[in-house]
């Protein structure tokens, strides 16, 4: 009898991870399934924060970034203002030399003519919530460029992700957009370090935290199927679509704040692809939608 509790004792040690795992092989395979009509790569990271239960579906691709990469860049100069070289109440004076008009910049739409001093908190509001690319490319002078957000990256131990142009150059050649790319699951890995509080201050966690919550760009991806209220720190990137009609990157990233208090670092990139934008953008947030589902148990 005491052998026979001992076998009973063992076989459910084995069975409770086997259940988790079967489990989570019907989540991939729901995700495999939403992915299928997307003419191009899908590339999916999802981890549990407090679970650490991970999921990836060409997690290690190296996928175009795009404006994903004002995340890396936000940290970068907050690192800097936790380091005491720079400010959040600091002012950048801008010209209308910094605001082009051919690309997306409410920033250049508030100052039009220039000639304004902006502290560096707006500019990062403006550039992680609304997806300014003139503010990017404003803070990305002011700390001497890509290279110091690529050393930062490496410094933090993440190797994923590449970040060596501007946005400025990216609209200037359709090749350079290739050049800033990531790999989804080092893109969770980020997430997770900036949100367990490794990379930044308490401060500037937060504060970034908050801008990341903020976000009106992408209304129809991570959020798009989620549940009123739920809160999502995300930060997309969508690329320009070519005259085949190809788009290099309809992506979003971010943290989801689950119904039962965890949280989810996610990461989905839809890769050249010469689906329409409904199509893109609903992989993701059905991707998104099936993750909430799953651990939001």
């Amino acid at each position: 009898m005491k052998k026979f509790g001992i076998a009973i004792g063992l076989w459910c040690i084995f069975l409770i991870p086997l259940g988790l795992y079967a489990q989570q092989s019907t989540l991939r395979t729901q995700i495999e399934e939403i992915a299928k009509p997307v003419k191009g790569i899908v590339g999916v990271s999802i981890l549990g924060l407090e679970s650490r239960d991970t999921l990836s579906l060409n997690g290690k691709a190296p996928l175009v970034l795009h404006s994903v990469m004002k995340f890396p860049i936000a940290l970068t100069v907050l690192h800097l203002v936790d380091s005491g070289v720079m400010r959040l109440d600091q002012t950048i004076h801008i010209t209308k030399r910094d605001l082009p008009k051919k690309t997306y910049s409410p920033l250049r739409d508030k100052y039009p003519q220039g000639d304004v001093d902006v502290p560096v908190s707006e500019l990062l509001g403006d550039m992680v919530s609304l997806s300014d690319n003139n503010a990017c490319d404003i803070l990305l002078k002011q700390i001497s460029g890509p290279k110091t957000v690529q050393d930062y990256m490496l410094h933090l131990g993440i190797r994923g992700i590449a970040i060596r142009t501007s946005e400025a150059d990216m609209a200037s050649s359709w090749e350079l957009q290739y050049v800033n790319w990531c790999k989804p699951k080092e893109m969770t890995v980020l997430l997770d370090q900036f949100y367990a509080g490794k990379i930044l201050s308490k401060s500037s966690t937060d504060f970034l935290y908050k801008i990341m919550t903020e976000t009106s760009t992408g209304p129809k991806r991570l959020r798009g199927l989620l549940p009123p209220g739920t809160i999502v720190a995300n930060k997309t990137g969508t690329s320009p679509t070519n005259a085949e009609g190809l788009t290099p990157a309809t992506n979003d990233v971010g943290i989801i704040t689950l119904p039962n208090g965890k949280h989810l670092a996610i990461a989905v990139f839809v890769c050249n692809s010469t689906n329409d934008e409904q199509t893109r953008e609903g992989v993701i947030a059905k991707i998104a939608k099936a993750a909430y589902d799953y651990y939001g148990k």
